[in-house]
């Protein structure tokens, strides 16, 4: 599904979900947004931060991610978002990374979002644009964070193309086992599932390990 199309799927979400006011009122939004210049600049990032009150705080992520796609939010407006913004409005900025920023400039977003112990922007930063940039090193580093907070691991996109055959997330992940062990602590029955797909496909002769 390509980045316009999930944002269209998004916006016939809202366009089912809302009240009558809140769909006038997204529609006003909307129209602000596209015209990013002087005072309209000013309204649509106001609109931005009332999303939550005004279409109900189910639908405000998906809210400002068509805002922010209308408006066609630069790598510069987002870090300005992100670093003014309440928790809520941080996570609508991660989500709509993969639809605004095709390489990897939103990943100092990503890497502030994963040192936070606030889980659900863990969650929002293991999404798909962390699966298409974040270096593996530091994937690796995102997954034992989900571990270690409870943020459940289907939260992260891609996670089985990414774990597939990695031998040093296995490791890791073995380390980060027998640590809770040894601390008296449950393993995340989640851990057993990643440990799992770490493993090469039997048809694999081998899997070369991945880069560390």
């Amino acid at each position: 599904m390509s980045r316009t199309t999930t944002v269209t799927a998004l916006r016939a979400h809202l366009d089912a979900a809302l009240t009558d006011p809140a769909r006038d009122w997204l529609d006003q939004a909307l129209a602000a947004a596209r015209t990013t210049t002087g005072t309209a600049s000013q309204a649509w990032e106001t609109r931005f931060a009332e999303a939550g009150r005004r279409t109900g705080q189910d639908n405000a992520d998906a809210t400002r991610v068509v805002l922010l796609h209308a408006a066609g939010a630069d790598t510069t407006t987002l870090h300005r978002l992100y670093t003014e913004g309440t928790a809520a409005e941080r996570r609508a900025v991660l989500h709509a990374l993969p639809h605004l920023v095709p390489g990897p400039e939103g990943l100092p977003l990503v890497e502030d979002a994963l040192r936070t112990n606030d889980t659900r922007l863990v969650a929002a930063a293991v999404g798909p644009y962390a699966a298409a940039h974040l270096p593996a090193h530091h994937w690796r580093h995102a997954v034992l964070k989900c571990l270690f907070t409870g943020v459940p691991v289907d939260a992260v996109a891609e996670l089985p193309r990414r774990a597939h055959g990695d031998t040093e997330l296995a490791r890791m992940l073995g380390d980060f086992a027998a640590e809770r062990t040894a601390a008296g602590r449950a393993v995340p029955e989640d851990l057993h599932r990643v440990l799992a797909l770490t493993e090469p496909a039997p048809h694999d002769p081998g899997t070369e390990a991945k880069e560390s």
